[in-house]
């Protein structure tokens, strides 16, 4: 993927290309490109004139941030104690074979990424899988299909 540069000094300028907006940066792009491709990082590390593994730091040091282009659908899986004790690992199996990819890709189409998550916080619910930022609870490896048909 090519970075737009004038998207990239649009996002930066907003800012007023300060160091300390690295992170509100970083999440602008991501929220352009569904990830962080290398170029941007270091066409940011030139404009605010810091050291590209400050940046490359923060865009792997906090989970919400991607090096690897994301699907359309975002897939999480909640492994915490109360969805695994209730099947998760089914429901999850169910995903990646469905799915032909395993957790942390991204299917070749670019529609899907499959990813874990320790806990979403809806332990009542377990399994839960977001889609999207939209919970599903009671998950079980049957209504996988009609979670994947659902889009």
């Amino acid at each position: 993927m090519t970075t737009n540069e004038s998207k990239l000094d649009s996002i930066i300028d907003e800012y007023n290309a300060e160091p300390g907006s690295l992170i509100s940066i970083l999440q602008d792009i991501q929220a352009e490109y569904n990830y962080l491709p290398e170029e941007s990082l270091e066409h940011v590390a030139k404009r605010l004139d810091i050291p590209r593994v400050q940046v490359f730091g923060v865009a792997t040091f906090f989970k919400t941030f991607s090096l690897k282009p994301k699907g359309k659908q975002q897939i999480h899986v909640c492994m915490g104690t109360a969805c695994h004790v209730r099947g998760s690992k089914k429901v999850l199996e169910e995903l990646e074979r469905k799915l032909e990819i395993k957790a942390g890709d991204t299917t070749q189409d670019g529609e899907y990424t499959l990813e874990t998550v320790n806990c979403v916080g809806a332990c009542a619910l377990g399994p839960v899988v977001v889609e999207n930022e939209e919970y599903h609870g009671q998950m079980t490896p049957i209504k996988v299909e009609s979670l994947l048909n659902s889009k």
